[in-house]
C-alpha cells in the first residue's frame, strides 16, 4: 500500500514541476571483458536539483492552509488529499520543513484559542467540552494524515520537536484544559456525575469515559482530577462509615461495604484510569473498614459466631484481609471470644452434666468457622488451639474427670447412639479435647476406675472400641501412660486361660461342685484400689474359693490372693408360679436371695446379720430387689426407700417375659467424697513424681540453685504444678536427708549421696 502511494506521488510531482525532465543520465563502460578484469561504473551528466517554480511555496501553503481550515470548520476540502500530501512532500524536499512546521502550528494554535470562547458559558458544559475534544482529535488526525511526510521526516529527525499529534494535545492542554475556569467546570461536572451515580442515579458513563480519557491523554488526569476525586471520596465514605455504623447491624454493614467496593471497582473498569484503582480502593477500605475494625468486632463478632453466620463471617474475613491490621485484630477478638465462651462452659458447675458434649459441639463449630470462613488460616487455627488450652485448664481437674466419664458413657454396653464408625469419630473428637488438658493423670485415674467396671461387669460395648481408645491414648501420651491400662486388659486375657485350666482341675476332683465359679485375677498395681469388705458367704462358695486358692497358689507360689466381693456377680436359678427364671445379679444380691431358700420372711436387721453386708450397701441391694422394675421380693410396708424395721418375703407371683433377667444393682451416685478421694490419690501420685524428679536432677547435677532446679522440674513434669508445691517437696526431701542447703548460700542445694 505504501509503495503504490509513493509511485502515485512521484507522478503528481512531475505534473507540479511542469514536466521538467532534467534528471540523471547513467552510462556504464566496461574497462575490459577479459577473464578476471575489474569492472568500473561511470556516471556522467549529473545535473543540479531543479528549481521550484516562482511562488510555488506560497501558493502551496495557501492550499494547505485552506485544507486545514476546512478540516477545522468541518467543511469540504477543495483539493485532492493525495495532491496535498504530495505538496507537503515537495516542500519538505526543498528544505521548507521548518517554516512549514511553524506555520502549521500557528494555524492550529489560532484555531484552538478561538474554541475556548464558544463554550465557557454553555449550560451543558461537559457535553460541549466532550464534543470539542472529540472534534479536536478527529481534526488533528486528518491534519496529520496530510502532513504525514513532515511528521515522519523533519519532526522525527528533531527530537526536541513534538509530533503533530503531540502538538495538538499540547495546544488543547495549554489553551483549553489549563484554563482555570474550564478545568474547574470540567472536573466539577465529572465529580458531580460520579456523586449522582454513587447515590444510585443513572449517568452517561461513556461521557465520563471520554472526558477522563481526555485528561489522561493530556497528562493532567492526576493533578486536575484524581487528587480532588480522592479527597471527595475520602470525605464521602468517612461520613458514610460513621453514619452507617450507628444505624446498621454488622451483617448489613458488611454487605454494604462489599457492595461499595464492587461499585468502585466497576467504575475503574468503566471510566476511571487504571492508575486510580489502588488509591481509590485503599481509600474506601480505610474509611469503611480500617476506621471501624475494633468497633465492628466489638459490636458484631460474637453475634455472628453465636448465630453461626458463615456467609457473613467469610465476608468479614475477606474484607478485613484487605486492610492493614485487620486480620491481627480479628484474630485477637476470635481468640478472646473462644476463651470467654469456652470458659463459661468449663467454669459453670451447673453445666457439668453436659460440659463435654458442649465442648465437642463448640470445637466442631469453631473448626467449621476456621476452615470454611477463615480459609484455614494457620494463625487462626493456632489461636483457636491456644484459646481452648487456656480456658479448659481454668478449672483444674474437673474437665479431665468429666471427659473420662464421657468416654465411659460412649464405651459402655447399651450405648446405641452410634455405629462403630460413628463411635470411632466421636473418640477422635474426644482426643482433640483431651490434648488440651494439662492434668492428664487425673483423666487416667477416673478412666481406669470406669474401665475396671466395664471389664469386670462385662459392660464394655466393644473390645475393638476399647483397644482403639487405648491405642489413641498411647499414641498421644506414650507407653508409660497406658502401661497400667494395658495391664488390665492383659489380666482379663490371662484370667480366661487360668479358668480353662481351673475347669480341667475341677473335673479331676473327687467331689465336683454344683456351683460354676469364674475368677478374674487382677494385678493390684494395675487396677484401682478397692476397699476390702468382709461378707458371710455360703459354705459351698467358701469351699470353692479354697479349691481355687489351692489350685492357683500351686501354680504361682509366693503370690497372695485377696477376694473382692464388691466386684462379684452371679446367675441364680429361681422358681416362681409362672415357671423357672434365671436371675443375673450381683454377689450382694445373691447373698440376700439365697437367704429365702432357708426361710420366707426376714427383717433388714436379720438380713444384715446373716450376710454381713454394710448397712448402706444392703439397703441399696434390698431396694433393687424389692422396689425396682424386677421385684423378686416383697417389701412390707411398701415404699421406694428401705428403712430399718422393714420386712421382706419372696415374691412367688413374680412375672417377666424374659427367661434370663438382669437385676441392676442400684448404684450409689459417686459422692463428693469419692471424687475427692480419687483426686487425692492423683495428688499423692504427683508428689511421688515430684520427689523422684528432684532426686533424679540433683543426683545428676550434684549442686543447683533453687531457680534452676525449679526450671528443670517444669521441663520434666507432665502435669501442672505450683511453685509453692515444689518448694514443699524440696523441703520434705531436705528433711529426709536426700539433699541439703548450702551453708553459705541458702538458695543453693547439694545432693546427699
Amino acid at each position: 500500500m505504501a509503495e503504490d502511494t509513493r509511485q502515485d506521488k512521484r507522478a503528481n510531482f512531475s505534473v507540479i514541476t511542469e514536466h521538467n525532465t532534467n534528471g540523471m543520465a547513467r552510462t556504464s563502460a566496461v574497462a575490459s571483458s577479459k577473464s578476471g578484469a575489474s569492472k568500473k561504473l561511470v556516471i556522467k551528466n549529473f545535473k543540479d536539483r531543479p528549481k521550484l517554480a516562482e511562488n510555488y511555496t506560497e501558493d502551496t501553503w495557501l492550499k494547505l492552509r485552506d485544507a486545514v481550515g476546512a478540516i477545522q470548520n468541518s467543511t469540504s476540502i477543495k483539493y485532492n488529499l493525495e495532491e496535498l500530501y504530495q505538496a507537503v512532500e515537495n516542500l519538505c524536499s526543498y528544505k521548507v520543513s521548518p517554516t512549514l512546521y511553524k506555520q502549521l502550528r500557528q494555524v492550529c494554535e489560532d484555531h484552538v484559542q478561538a474554541q475556548i470562547h464558544q463554550f465557557r458559558e454553555y449550560p451543558f458544559f461537559c457535553s460541549k467540552m466532550n464534543r470539542c475534544w472529540q472534534d479536536h482529535c478527529r481534526q488533528t488526525i486528518m491534519i496529520r494524515s496530510i502532513f504525514l511526510f513532515l511528521d515522519r521526516t523533519y519532526v522525527l529527525q528533531n527530537s526536541l520537536l513534538p509530533s503533530i499529534w503531540d502538538t495538538g494535545l499540547e495546544l488543547f492542554r495549554t489553551h483549553i484544559v489549563s484554563d482555570g475556569a474550564v478545568q474547574k467546570r470540567t472536573v466539577d461536572g465529572i465529580l458531580e456525575q460520579i456523586e449522582l451515580e454513587r447515590n444510585g442515579e443513572t449517568i452517561d458513563r461513556s461521557l465520563l469515559r471520554s472526558l477522563l480519557g481526555m485528561l489522561s491523554d493530556l497528562q493532567v488526569y492526576k493533578d486536575s482530577f484524581e487528587e480532588r476525586f480522592l479527597i471527595e471520596t475520602n470525605r464521602l465514605y468517612a461520613a458514610e462509615g460513621q453514619r452507617l455504623m450507628q444505624e446498621r447491624d454488622v451483617p448489613e454493614y458488611l454487605h454494604h461495604v462489599a457492595r461499595r467496593l464492587e461499585e468502585e471497582n466497576d467504575r475503574i473498569l468503566s471510566y476511571l484510569d487504571q492508575s486510580t484503582q489502588k488509591p481509590l480502593i485503599s481509600c474506601v477500605e480505610k474509611q469503611l473498614l480500617g476506621e471501624h475494625t475494633t468497633a465492628m468486632l466489638q459490636k458484631g463478632l460474637s453475634t455472628l459466631l453465636d448465630g453461626n453466620r458463615g456467609t457473613e463471617l467469610a465476608l468479614l474475613y475477606q474484607l478485613f484481609s484487605k486492610v492493614k491490621g485487620g486480620l491481627p485484630t480479628l484474630l485477637q477478638f476470635w481468640r478472646d471470644y473462644i476463651k470467654s465462651f469456652g470458659g463459661e462452659i468449663v467454669c459453670t458447675p451447673e453445666k457439668d452434666k453436659d460440659m463435654v458434649q458442649e465442648l465437642l459441639d463448640f470445637k466442631d463449630k469453631m473448626d467449621n468457622v476456621a476452615q470454611n470462613c477463615f480459609t484455614r488460616n494457620e494463625g487462626f487455627i493456632n489461636a483457636m488451639k491456644e484459646a481452648f488450652e487456656t480456658f479448659i485448664n481454668k478449672r483444674p481437674n474437673k474437665p479431665a474427670e468429666l471427659i473420662a466419664k464421657y468416654v465411659d458413657s460412649k464405651l459402655r454396653a447399651g450405648n446405641k447412639e452410634a455405629t462403630e464408625e460413628e463411635l470411632e469419630r466421636i473418640l477422635d473428637k474426644i482426643m482433640i479435647i483431651f490434648r488440651f488438658i494439662h492434668g492428664k493423670d487425673v483423666f487416667e485415674a477416673f478412666y481406669k476406675k470406669d474401665l475396671a467396671k466395664r471389664l469386670l461387669v462385662g459392660k464394655s460395648a466393644s473390645v475393638d472400641a476399647e483397644k482403639s481408645m487405648l491405642s489413641k491414648l498411647k499414641h498421644e501420651c506414650g507407653a508409660a501412660f497406658t502401661s497400667k491400662l494395658e495391664g488390665m486388659f492383659k489380666d482379663m486375657e490371662l484370667s480366661k486361660d487360668i479358668m480353662i485350666q481351673f475347669k480341667q482341675y475341677i473335673q479331676n476332683q473327687s467331689e465336683p461342685s454344683n456351683i460354676e465359679l469364674t475368677v478374674n485375677i487382677l494385678t493390684m498395681g494395675y487396677w484401682p484400689s478397692y476397699t476390702p469388705m468382709e461378707v458371710h458367704l455360703p459354705p459351698e462358695m467358701v469351699k470353692l474359693q479354697e479349691v481355687f486358692k489351692l489350685f492357683y497358689l500351686g501354680k504361682h507360689s509366693g503370690r497372695k490372693l485377696q477376694w473382692q466381693p464388691t466386684l462379684g456377680h452371679a446367675v441364680l436359678k429361681a422358681e416362681f408360679k409362672e415357671g423357672k427364671k434365671e436371675l443375673q445379679v450381683s454377689l450382694f444380691q445373691t447373698l440376700v436371695l439365697l437367704m429365702f431358700t432357708e426361710g420366707e420372711d426376714f427383717s433388714v436387721e436379720e438380713i444384715r446379720t446373716a450376710t454381713g453386708i454394710e448397712e448402706g450397701e444392703l439397703k441399696r441391694t434390698l431396694q433393687s430387689l424389692a422396689c425396682g422394675k424386677a421385684r423378686v421380693l416383697n417389701k412390707n410396708p411398701r415404699g421406694k426407700d428401705v428403712e430399718d424395721g422393714d420386712r421382706f418375703n419372696f415374691n412367688n407371683d413374680f412375672k417377666h417375659k424374659l427367661f434370663r433377667i438382669k437385676i441392676n444393682q442400684i448404684q450409689m451416685k459417686e459422692t463428693v467424697e469419692e471424687q475427692v478421694s480419687t483426686t487425692e490419690r492423683v495428688f499423692q501420685d504427683r508428689q511421688y513424681q515430684i520427689d523422684a524428679a528432684v532426686v533424679r536432677i540433683m543426683k545428676m547435677r550434684k549442686t543447683l540453685s533453687h531457680n534452676l532446679l525449679v526450671s528443670e522440674l517444669y521441663n520434666q513434669l507432665k502435669f501442672p504444678v505450683k511453685p509453692g508445691d515444689l518448694k514443699k517437696r524440696i523441703e520434705s526431701l531436705i528433711d529426709r536427708d536426700y539433699m541439703e542447703r548450702d551453708k553459705e548460700t541458702p538458695n543453693q542445694y547439694h545432693y546427699v549421696a
